[in-house]
């Protein structure tokens, strides 16, 4: 079994990329949605969220009120780092229990977008990092996703920056180029894992 680490700043595309590599055959484990997963309604990990920041954080339908929660610890690193403390462990047991499950030459792909922020890179047989250039970000995040110059720019600032991503890449996958170049180098850096893999059993 070949892990690898996907990541990339915000708008660099790398969910379009993880969708790519799936199509190509990869196992992919996705950080985001599992973190949603583990704070889901009935979840011991939402009774452990609402006992440390009150029911103030729940929705009318008994679901975790996500802006909510994050005007609260976004605004306090302190209040974030015991949010982190709940979901960190819960998203990594399971994202093992995905891994375990999947087959032994398989290239499991984990899609975390804050890799290089949590000094993660260790933890995988290679990392992959998509790249776009902060215009190309600031692009897509205002004018696919809705925000305003002002959101997209605070976000991206609160990530870590181009170089220490790019510092810590096996592989990168500049997004910076029309779709049809971007499946091309997909495929190209597929057939450099499937290598990986077969080499390393």
């Amino acid at each position: 079994m070949l892990k690898v680490g996907l990541t990339g700043g915000i708008g660099a595309g790398k969910s379009e990329v993880s969708r790519l590599l799936v199509e190509q055959g990869a196992v992919l484990i996705d950080a985001d949605r599992i973190a949603r997963e583990v704070v889901a309604p009935g979840t011991p990990g939402l009774a452990a969220v609402v006992e440390a920041f009150g029911t103030e954080v729940f929705a009318a339908d008994g679901s975790l009120d996500r802006p909510k929660l994050g005007s609260i610890v976004f605004a306090d690193p302190d209040k974030l780092a015991v949010l982190n403390g709940i979901v960190h462990p819960l998203v990594g047991a399971r994202s093992r229990e995905l891994e375990s499950a999947a087959a032994e030459d398989a290239v499991v792909v984990h899609d975390v977008p804050l890799l290089a922020e949590n000094g993660l890179a260790p933890l995988y047989d290679v990392v992959v990092v998509v790249d776009a250039s902060p215009e190309t970000q600031l692009d897509r995040l205002v004018r696919l996703r809705g925000m305003t110059e002002q959101d997209a720019r605070a976000r991206m600032a609160a990530q870590a920056t181009r170089e220490k991503r790019l510092e810590i890449a096996d592989i990168v996958i500049d997004n910076d180029v029309p779709l049809e170049e971007l499946q091309a180098r997909v495929r190209e850096v597929w057939a450099d894992l499937v290598g990986r893999a077969h080499a390393s059993r």
